[in-house]
């Protein structure tokens, strides 16, 4: 409550410090940023406390967690619920804010005030819902002799046992992380549109932080699909569901804003757009919190179903509004300074490459909620499966990874014919070549020959990209190691470290390639269900599975059963596999722990999915469903190297570096390059 208190103040000393310049007001408010952080780090700290020591008499320890719990689950019980949740929210936001504040405060002295009233206004929502909506420290009583005392039961209900699995610890956190951490480039945005700000620094800012929560976001759904792979057993890591869906939708804008700010940076093009952007951005994470839990729409993600919805939709109608007054009011201030010169050109890549994002934007959003729109218009729920989404993003997901490719090889303004001859005749022929290979002989061991036409197109398209990255990695490193006498690698870090924003984003780029073979694999997946005893044999493919028993265990948290299956290959012996049932005694729900063997060119997804009688009642068959899930691996890799790209992205450049794009045969390139060798004269040996 009054964490509450002080973001109200600190809103309104924010307003006040810069309409009648004082700075002491100002400084006020930013300290007491410090200071909400401090109390709801408290309120946080005493919640995880109270889950540590069982006090069941708070409802939302006794709903989410029980004495047989391990203790880092106990920690995890704290996001599992809607009242622990937002307040989890609320400190993030606090951290965020804080750090925001103390970072820039001096750097952008004019419009810091306007920004953390903005910030103000949303922790001030976040916090009334943690005081009055949802309160995560409500007590547990009932009536005795008239009055009301206050009782937990003995033990409590305890965590969902779906989430019982070590990555949702990293999971929530993560995609909160990313969510959260979109209200301090919106906070920006607001106050350089308040204040029209001069100049283009506010964007370097903006972009660093939508850079950091756009990794966040990025791992918290590459963390939810490994999440479902390893725990739902149904043998994939992506059903479309409407809280997958409300995850990715704002990574789709965020994605979009970090590529056409750069139109913005080198060109003074798109200022409209990339407001546009970063607004939608953030409306879109509180949407999709709204979506997870609201019980608007049906996920075996969302939280129950509350009040809390009313409270949301008030909050995104006036933001939106508001948000869309202000943009209109400046729209003067916004004004392009340069125009499209060229169809063919860096620029034109970027903004088809936007367009594309938003179309796979609004067709993931519509297809969530057309089941809600049908309801209100028809007065039917009609759901809208994986078949619609597939068909609609596939092809846009193909023109994007072209994009990806060609974009690189475009030059700003214009692009001279002679230029695309040269740069797309290689990678074409190559990519071209690979896909005939993949036609007529498929990948020994991994995949038979690809004959299917969207399967067939999409390993051209990421030969093509991955040929592209190269050639860039290799033109650029070869002048360098002919100045330097570095080798071809040292010479690829050297011109890496020189521009870490370009090269750092070619290694994302090459992240989704591999994301890219991962996602088309599933054209390939086979999976077969049988129903066994013990002796019974399984053909999937070139393996075999023997069951050989059935055993169980019990422990104070579940008791399982496990179905011990020998795995071979024609002659040759790969092991065992133990796929097993669950049964969680506090929530007293079942559950499914799959067994998976990973290799690079394949996964086998074993799962116990139950047990079956027989006619009479007299024996009991287990049902066991096995999956052959080719290159599913590289999507997890290509998760990796995205992170990992994105990290050297958010690297500062090495002083004197090159800010442009390094060409061998480029004269620009070699008088770029002048001021590094020279340098690089002085102080080698």
């Amino acid at each position: 409550m009054l964490a509450f208190v002080l973001a109200m103040y600190a809103l309104v000393a924010s307003v006040l410090g810069i309409q009648r310049q004082k700075e002491r007001l100002q400084y006020s408010a930013y300290r007491a940023t410090i200071a909400i952080w401090v109390l709801v780090t408290v309120a946080i700290g005493y919640l995880v406390y109270a889950m540590m020591t069982n006090d069941f008499r708070l409802a939302a320890v006794a709903g989410h967690s029980n004495r047989a719990l391990p203790w880092y689950y106990k920690i995890t019980a704290l996001w599992s619920g809607q009242e622990g949740s937002l307040l989890f929210w609320s400190w993030l936001l606090a951290g965020y804010s804080m750090v925001a504040v103390q970072l820039n405060r001096e750097r952008h002295r004019s419009m810091m005030p306007y920004a953390v009233a903005t910030l103000m206004v949303v922790q001030g929502f976040f916090l009334v819902l943690n005081n009055f909506v949802a309160n995560p420290f409500q007590l547990l009583a009932f009536n005795q002799g008239g009055a009301m005392v206050v009782q937990g039961p003995l033990d409590g209900q305890g965590l969902n046992p779906l989430l019982q699995y070590p990555a949702m610890a990293v999971h929530p956190p993560l995609l909160y992380l990313g969510y959260v951490g979109f209200t301090v480039p919106f906070a920006f945005a607001m106050a350089t549109l308040i204040t029209r700000q001069a100049g283009e620094k506010w964007i370097e800012t903006t972009r660093h932080w939508t850079m950091i929560t756009w990794l966040f976001l990025s791992m918290g759904v590459m963390m939810g699909a490994r999440w479902a792979y390893a725990v739902l057993g149904w043998g994939g890591y992506w059903g479309w569901d409407p809280v997958e869906n409300a995850s990715l939708i704002p990574w789709f804008t965020g994605t979009a804003f970090l590529h056409s700010v750069m139109m913005q940076e080198k060109r003074g093009m798109m200022k409209v757009w990339n407001m546009v952007l970063i607004f939608s951005t953030f409306f879109l994470c509180i949407f999709g919190t709204f979506l997870t839990r609201s019980g608007v729409v049906s996920s075996v993600h969302a939280f129950a179903q509350s009040p809390i919805g009313p409270f949301f939709v008030s909050f995104l109608g006036a933001g939106i509004l508001f948000s869309g007054w202000l943009i209109l009011e400046r729209l003067d201030y916004l004004k392009s300074a340069s125009q499209l010169d060229s169809l063919i050109s860096r620029e034109s890549s970027f903004l088809f490459n936007n367009l594309l994002l938003l179309a796979a934007c609004f067709s993931v959003l519509w297809g969530t909620l057309f089941p809600v729109i049908s309801e209100a218009v028809q007065g039917v729920k009609i759901s809208v499966g994986a078949p619609f989404f597939n068909k609609v993003n596939i092809p846009i997901g193909l023109v994007l990874m072209f994009l990806t490719g060609v974009g690189p090889l475009f030059a700003w303004r214009k692009t001279s014919l002679a230029s695309l001859q040269k740069n797309f005749l290689l990678p074409g022929i190559i990519a071209l070549a690979i896909g005939g290979v993949l036609f007529l002989y498929g990948v020994p061991g991994a995949l038979p020959a690809v004959r299917e036409f969207y399967p067939q197109v999409s390993f051209i398209l990421c030969a093509f990209v991955t040929i592209t990255i190269l050639m860039e990695f290799y033109r650029g490193a070869r002048v360098i190691g002919r100045k330097s006498g570095q080798s071809l690698l040292g010479a690829a870090v050297t011109l890496t470290r020189r521009n870490t924003r370009r090269y750092g984003g070619y290694i994302v780029h090459f992240g989704m390639v591999l994301i890219f073979i991962g996602i088309t694999g599933t054209a390939f997946n086979q999976q077969r269900e049988q129903e066994m005893v013990a002796g019974d044999r399984m053909e999937l493919g070139p393996y075999t599975l023997r069951l050989r028993e059935l055993t169980g265990q019990d422990n104070p948290n579940y008791a399982t059963q496990h179905a011990v299956l020998e795995l071979s290959r024609g002659e040759q012996s790969l092991g065992v596999l133990r796929p097993e049932r669950r049964f969680y005694k506090a929530s007293r729900q079942p559950t499914t722990e799959v067994a998976i063997r990973p290799r690079l060119n394949e996964d086998l997804y074993v799962v116990f999915s139950g047990m079956t009688q027989t006619q009479g009642g007299q024996s009991e068959r287990a049902v066991i469903s096995a999956h052959r899930n080719p290159l599913v691996n590289w999507i997890w890799l290509g998760g990796l190297v995205l992170v990992l790209g994105t990290l050297i992205a958010l690297i500062p450049s090495q002083p004197g570096a090159t800010p442009s794009p390094v060409r061998a045969a480029s004269v620009a390139t070699e008088a770029r390059l002048k001021e590094s060798d020279e340098i690089l004269a002085k102080t080698t040996p």
